[in-house]
This record gives C-alpha cells, structure tokens and sequence, in this order.
C-alpha cells in the first residue's frame, strides 16, 4: 500500500514537472540577407528589423521561392532577397529549416 502511494506521488511530481509538448508551427521571416557565415544568417525585412537565425553544418535547404531547384548554401550573400522558414524548438533558438531565394521584388528567382 505504502509503495503504490509512494509511486502514485512520485508519477504526479514528475508528469507536472514536465512541460507541455505542443506541436509549434513554423514561422516565416522575408527580408535582405545582412549576413551570412558557415552557421549563421541575419536577415532584415522591409521594416528595418533583423532577426538572426541558426544555420547547421552542411545545411542544404536552400531553394528557389517555387521550391523545386535547390542551391548550396555558398550561393547565399549579402543583399539577397530571401524567405527563411523557421521555428523555435531547440532551446528556444531560432533556427532556419529552410531558405527561399527571391528576387529583389519577392518573386520566385529562375536562375541564380
């Protein structure tokens, strides 16, 4: 009796301890790149605000605004129009999960 009250306790202090796992959507940031290095991409949206976002090693989610041609991450400089997919998950840490190229005006780019 003791052990199931023990054990009854013990679930309810850990299962509230624990935060809620909800399932976050991804959020999407279009601007002009500021900056780009090896992990990380600044881009700066019409406003004037910049928003930083972390880039993994070997990142390869970089593609064309239709989505259907993908490009290395090199390919990526300052002064590109770009759409960047991202969301908050780890550590709450913006990271990118993928990046859009666009043309100076927003529109899908044809060729690089």
């Amino acid at each position: 009796m003791r052990f199931a009250i023990i054990a009854v306790l013990i679930a309810v202090i850990l299962g509230s301890a624990l935060p809620a796992t909800a399932k976050i959507k991804p959020a999407y940031w279009t601007g002009n790149v500021v900056h780009v290095s090896v992990d990380n991409i600044k881009v700066e949206d019409d406003t004037g605000h910049t928003l930083s976002f972390i880039i993994l090693p070997k990142y390869k989610n970089v593609f064309s605004a239709n989505g259907k041609t993908t490009y290395q991450q090199a390919s990526i400089h300052n002064g590109m129009r770009v759409k960047v997919v991202y969301d908050q998950k780890v550590l709450g840490t913006r990271h990118a999960d993928k990046i859009f190229i666009l043309d100076p005006h927003g529109y899908p780019l044809k060729r690089l």
